[in-house]
C-alpha cells in the first residue's frame, strides 16, 4: 500500500513540476511580450513623429505610415497576449459571480479552452496565409509579406501558451 502511495505522491509531484514549467515558461515570454510592446510601441511613436516633421518641412517619407501600420499591427496583437496573460480583456461577469465556485472553475475553462480553439484557428490560417502571400511584397517598403503575416502563428501560439496556464492556474484554485 505504501509504494502505491510513494508512486502517487511522485506522480503529483511530477505533475506540479510539469505545470509550474508551464507557468514560469508563460510568464517569462509574457515579460517579453511586454517590453517588446514598449519598444513597438516607442518605435511608433518615433515613425509618426518623423512623418509629421518631414511632410511639415521637407519632403514626406513614403514608408513611414507603412512601417506605422505594421507596428500598430504587430502591437495589437502583442498587446493581445499580454492582456491575456494579466486577464485584463473585456468580460461581463455579473451573472458568473452569482454562481457556485465549481461552475465558475468549470466556466473559466471552458472560456479558456474556447480561446485556445479560436487561436488555433488564427495560427492555423496565419500560417497558411505566409505560404500563400509569401511572394506578394508591401508597397511602401517593399519587404515580403511574410515577414508580417507571421505574427499570426507565433503570437497565436504564445496567447495558447497563456491560456493553457490560466487552466492550469484555474485548476490548482481551491
Amino acid at each position: 500500500m505504501e509504494s502505491v502511495t510513494a508512486t502517487e505522491r511522485k506522480r503529483e509531484e511530477e505533475a506540479a513540476t510539469a505545470s509550474s514549467h508551464l507557468l514560469q515558461l508563460s510568464d517569462r515570454i509574457n515579460g517579453w511580450s511586454e517590453k517588446l510592446l514598449f519598444v513597438l510601441m516607442l518605435a511608433m511613436i518615433f515613425f509618426t513623429t518623423i512623418q509629421v516633421i518631414f511632410r511639415v518641412l521637407f519632403t514626406a517619407f513614403s514608408w513611414t505610415e507603412e512601417i506605422t501600420c505594421f507596428l500598430l499591427f504587430f502591437a495589437s496583437l502583442v498587446g493581445a497576449s499580454v492582456a491575456f496573460k494579466r486577464g485584463s480583456h473585456i468580460a461581463v461577469t455579473f451573472i458568473v459571480q452569482r454562481l457556485p465556485g465549481a461552475v465558475q472553475k468549470a466556466l473559466a475553462i471552458g472560456v479558456h479552452l474556447l480561446g485556445i480553439v479560436f487561436f488555433s484557428v488564427i495560427a492555423i490560417h496565419g500560417t497558411l496565409l505566409m505560404g500563400t502571400e509569401s511572394q506578394q511584397l508591401s508597397p511602401g517598403m517593399q519587404i515580403p509579406m511574410y515577414w508580417i503575416y507571421v505574427a499570426f502563428p507565433v503570437m497565436g501560439a504564445v496567447i495558447i501558451l497563456h491560456l493553457l496556464a490560466g487552466i492550469r492556474q484555474t485548476i490548482g484554485k481551491a
